[in-house]
Order: C-alpha cells, then sequence, then structure tokens
C-alpha cells in the first residue's frame, strides 16, 4: 500500500470485458482507497462496446481504460501491486511474472460474456450478469478489515471469494 492506497491488477484473457469491468468498478466503490487497473495475455485491439454501454449506464469511470498487456505491470520501476486477481482461466493458466510488491494474488473465476451467442439481448444480458457478479465480490472484497488482519487470512479471505459461485 502507498499513500494509504491499495493498488490492485485485474488480468484476463483479452482486457475488454471482465477485467475492464472489474477496473471501472473498483475504482468508483473504493472512494479513493483503491487504485485499480486492469491487463490482458494478449489484449483486444479495443474494449467491447457492450461494455462501455454498461459501464456508462452505471455511472462508472471509463476514462483511461483500454486493453493493455500485463507486461507493463512488471516492467523493472513498475508500481507496486498490492493484489493481482485473475479473472478468466486463459490468465490463471499463463505463466506470470513477479509482481514487484510482491502483492496477493487470487483467481476469480468468472465466465466470459463476449462467448455467449445468441440475440442482442442474450448477450448484453451475460454482460450485465457479470457486471453484477464482479459488483457483488468487489463490495465484499473492499469491506474486509485491510488493516486487522495477517497476510495469511487475508489471502485465506480473498481466496474464498474466488471459490464456489462465479460471477
Amino acid at each position: 500500500m502507498q499513500n494509504g492506497i491499495y493498488r490492485v491488477l485485474f488480468l484476463s484473457r483479452r482486457n475488454s470485458a471482465r477485467s475492464v469491468m472489474a477496473e471501472a468498478i473498483l475504482n468508483k466503490i473504493g472512494k479513493g482507497r483503491f487504485e485499480a487497473v486492469s491487463a490482458a495475455v494478449d489484449p483486444a485491439p479495443v474494449i467491447e462496446p457492450t461494455v462501455l454501454e454498461l459501464l456508462r449506464a452505471a455511472d462508472y469511470p471509463i476514462e483511461n481504460i483500454t486493453p493493455r498487456h500485463f507486461g507493463a505491470f512488471a516492467e523493472a520501476g513498475a508500481a507496486d501491486l498490492d493484489f493481482v486477481f485473475t479473472l478468466s482461466d486463459t490468465a490463471a493458466g499463463e505463466t506470470l511474472p513477479e509482481w514487484p510488491g510482491l502483492p496477493i494474488t487470487s483467481h476469480w473465476r468468472c465466465p466470459d460474456p463476449l462467448l455467449v451467442e445468441g440475440e442482442t439481448w442474450e448477450r448484453k444480458q451475460a454482460f450485465t450478469q457479470v457486471l453484477t457478479g464482479l459488483e457483488r465480490r468487489l463490495n465484499i472484497f473492499i469491506s474486509l478489515p485491510f488493516t486487522s488482519l495477517d497476510r495469511m487470512s487475508l489471502q485465506n479471505q480473498i481466496r474464498s471469494l474466488g471459490e464456489g459461485q462465479e460471477a
């Protein structure tokens, strides 16, 4: 934690949907206690338009959100990270670097709404379900007693958020 702010990285396969949603949600609900960023194993050229539409409608910040590769957060001189969450099995299965700051890491399995086929409303419903699931998890995450738990207890609490029901 630097200057009283926890720095959080969300990783997914393309950084065009799930990780972008998580970044926007945490930057809003974290109320200055958290600085969230997101990245990908294989960055998409653009963010999925449905994601931008949902985030705008929910009044989440979307300025400066762009798909990027996770390597930028592991380079020499990169800012320390406190938490790293993988949101896709692809990202979780990657050989990831040693992150600066030795953050707590966890895999929060989250379905990929980009894989949903069907009518426009069915696809939008899939994105909305992922957004709602991430909101639920992140609201629990920010309510954890970070300063009163030792590292192992905090790691266990965070891992339990990633187990069981998918976002």
